[in-house]
């Protein structure tokens, strides 16, 4: 029996050597409330036909995991209730108890890997949340781009994280860090930060060139691609600076911990920033899946 199911868009296009290019779920599930979701996923998915590759979405559906979603599969898991976050330790636990799940970063590249595809588009990748020296509250995404041979295009790390110490922990575990024509890594909201990217690259075909030579060396893992949000979408760090402090603040002071701490932050900063930090997210997720995309072509040219 197989671990998963193609969708009849991603079975043709690796019938016919298409580019594909996976995407995640919980931007679905828990990143925005129905119809907005679908209506996101669905323009993501479009940004990727456009660059004329084929998208995979990925989720978990009465316990079979999907590679690709048709658009009524779509539908249902945006209107779905009670939808797990899967990351690595719970992505087998749900599959095996027949739930819905949405798919993290590292769920993503797990599934992505196993069907096959190289190249993966998201918003934002977790890191190491502030005050992790005490939590030890570190993402499991960081760990997966040290192991599944997946090229992640997101731009930066969450800004509400600590991103001095999510650059050390991918260093620590040789993930390249390349920043996409800039030297500044991008700070997810905001174009750029005060903290330089450890590589630079300029073109979808130099990524591309780097992911095919790391499997030629047999390395383990991936690389993590930060993208820029486009400057005329982007909330400069000046301003999200005290929001961010403001949000975490709260957070602390109402002792919200663990896998309750990201969504908090995101919902005050959407609050404070009267939304504008939800549109910032959705533009950077579509910019993203276009060089995702790029990136994706490039590999198929190599291979081909």
């Amino acid at each position: 029996m197989s671990l998963f199911v193609l969708s009849p868009d991603v079975a043709a296009a690796k019938e016919a050597g298409t580019p594909i290019v996976a995407l995640e779920s919980t931007i679905i599930t828990h990143g925005m409330p129905y119809p907005q979701n679908v209506e996101v996923a669905r323009r993501v998915e479009a940004t990727v036909r456009a660059e004329g590759a084929v998208p995979a979405t990925i989720a978990v559906l009465n316990g079979v995991l999907h590679i690709g979603l048709t658009d009524a599969e779509l539908e249902q898991l945006a209107t779905a209730k009670d939808v797990m976050k899967v990351s690595r330790a719970d992505m087998p636990v749900c599959m095996a108890a027949g739930r819905n799940g949405a798919t993290t970063v590292a769920a993503t590249m797990i599934a992505a890997d196993l069907a096959g595809i190289s190249v993966f588009a998201t918003g934002g990748i977790g890191g190491v949340h502030k005050g992790a020296e005490e939590s030890f509250d570190v993402s499991a995404d960081l760990l997966e781009l040290a192991a599944t041979p997946v090229t992640v295009v997101a731009a930066g790390a969450k800004a509400i994280l600590d991103i001095p110490k999510t650059l050390e922990v991918l260093e620590t575990h040789g993930v390249p860090v390349i920043a996409y024509g800039q030297d500044a890594f991008p700070a997810f909201w905001s174009a750029g930060s005060d903290l330089a990217a450890p590589l630079r690259l300029d073109t979808a075909e130099e990524i591309a060139a780097a992911h095919a030579m790391r499997g030629r060396m047999g390395l383990p893992g991936g690389q993590l691609v930060a993208n820029p949000i486009p400057a005329a979408d982007e909330i400069p760090a000046a301003d999200l600076a005290p929001i961010i402090a403001q949000a975490t603040a709260e957070a602390d002071a109402q002792g919200v911990t663990g896998k309750g701490v990201t969504p908090f932050l995101l919902g005050r900063i959407f609050e404070l920033t009267e939304g504008r930090s939800l549109e910032a997210n959705i533009a950077l997720v579509l910019n993203n899946a276009k060089l995702a995309a790029q990136i994706a072509a490039r590999l198929n040219n190599m291979a081909g």
